[in-house]
């Protein structure tokens, strides 16, 4: 059955110092007129790529980053709209379904520190780029998994709407949109955002990707990743749901101790190319996910403990590479068990050796385990 297309406002606006704030509204409202009365003196400028000599990487340097807002209490919240707490918002409206703005605290930025240097192995260029927030709701006690399907559904269409925007910008060609859920992530604010970042270059991790997947395209003529969901759907044993669009599975060699990647059945380089049918299913398939990783571990004390993680969208570069890419996502915990962490040791910061005590099969059983049952005849 097609569904209808959602109407989703979108309405542009500018900070106080002068960043954008974007407002997606899946719900009758009044006009987006609110200003930003706050006297936030001049925007931070995002600092240096350095190229790392060794590896071939760039490094942001943002020192800062050091002084930005560090897990205030529920009533210091800058992410909650206007009126709700103590300490002035991000956001000026005192409502609002779902908001993009530009990070306060930069890591890339359209204003960075001018000036490039090379000197022999030594070079650095301006930290040229966008970073930018991702408000799921005004709810600050909410989570991603417990949003409505149609307010997961509006997400998904701001992702969508960011990734061609910014894939427009002069200079960027990378496009990350990615939520970090958990003190023990390293979050900083606990209402429930996400973020984009739009790099620069192609960083280490995509261009890893993209060589695997051109070997494979070379060899085969067929795409890496449509390869991948084949065979772990013909193998069974780590699948976790599957749809008529989208399937979620444990990859077979699986670094964490929580890890699942949720691919589209459809070849597609990145959000922008999803269907209207695909990104309905989408939302619905992405919050059963959500919520199985909530249900992991036992409940304690009659309530199973929020899964701290990251959940990623690894799309096709700007510019290179976009024949041979397939979109998925991954989401990964640092939660081994129930208040114990993996840290990356000597073996993983070291030299990327991983072990991963927790086999993909077992995370995979437990995850489908933990599934909601579901109605008669369905």
């Amino acid at each position: 059955m097609t569904r209808a297309i959602p109407t989703i406002r979108r309405t542009r606006r500018l900070l106080a110092d002068g960043r954008e704030i974007l407002y997606y509204d899946d719900r009758a409202s009044a006009p987006r007129t609110a200003e930003d009365s706050r006297d936030l003196g001049e925007r931070a400028l995002a600092g240096q790529l350095r190229r790392d000599p060794l590896t071939g990487d760039w490094v942001a340097i943002a020192g800062h980053r050091l002084h930005r807002t560090f897990l205030p209490p529920k009533n210091e919240c800058p992410l909650c709209p206007t009126g709700r707490g103590t300490v002035p918002s991000e956001i000026p409206e005192a409502d609002y379904d779902v908001v993009v703005f530009e990070n306060r605290f930069p890591s890339f930025s359209a204003l960075a520190e001018e000036g490039a240097a090379a000197h022999g192995l030594l070079e650095h260029v301006p930290a040229h780029g966008r970073c930018e927030v991702v408000c799921f709701t005004s709810d600050h006690d909410a989570s991603f998994a417990s949003l409505t399907p149609s307010r997961a559904r509006t997400v998904i269409e701001a992702w969508a709407d960011r990734t061609a925007e910014l894939s427009r910008q002069a200079g960027v060609e990378h496009v990350f949109p990615f939520e970090n859920r958990g003190q023990e992530i390293g979050v900083t604010l606990h209402h429930p955002h996400g973020q984009i970042y739009a790099y620069p270059f192609v960083p280490a991790r995509t261009q890893s990707l993209l060589a695997e997947a051109r070997r494979h395209h070379d060899r085969t003529g067929r795409l890496l990743g449509a390869d991948i969901l084949a065979a772990e759907r013909a193998d069974g044993s780590r699948m976790v749901l599957e749809g008529e669009y989208w399937s979620a599975y444990v990859p077979y060699a699986a670094r964490w101790p929580v890890e699942v990647h949720l691919a589209p059945h459809r070849d597609v380089p990145d959000l922008v190319a999803l269907t209207g049918e695909e990104r309905d299913e989408l939302a619905e398939v992405y919050l059963d996910l959500l919520r199985r990783l909530d249900r992991y571990y036992p409940a304690r004390d009659g309530q199973s403990p929020r899964l701290p993680y990251i959940a990623g969208w690894h799309q096709a570069p700007v510019h290179v590479g976009r024949d041979i890419s397939r979109l998925h996502l991954q989401v990964m915990s640092v939660l081994r068990s129930p208040g114990k962490l993996k840290y990356l040791a000597g073996s993983e910061s070291g030299v990327g050796g991983w072990v991963n005590d927790v086999p993909p099969e077992r995370i995979a059983a437990r995850l489908r385990e933990v599934g909601e049952p579901r109605e008669a005849g369905r």
